[in-house]
């Protein structure tokens, strides 16, 4: 557990956090947000994907 990546780390927070977000925005009616969260979310856990797929192809 020395070689501890931040990076990712402060990553899946970041969708964690955009997660949460979507549940928040639904309760408060907001539903524009709440799709917009979404995305959000979606699009960071994809960039974490593909960085990841990236550093185990070298």
């Amino acid at each position: 557990m020395k070689n501890i990546n931040w990076n990712s780390i402060l990553l899946a927070s970041f969708v964690i956090i955009a997660f949460i977000s979507v549940g928040f925005a639904l309760g408060q009616e907001v539903f524009w947000l709440a799709g917009l969260f979404l995305f959000l979310g979606f699009a960071i856990m994809g960039f974490g994907i593909s960085k990841k797929k990236k550093q185990n192809a070298h």
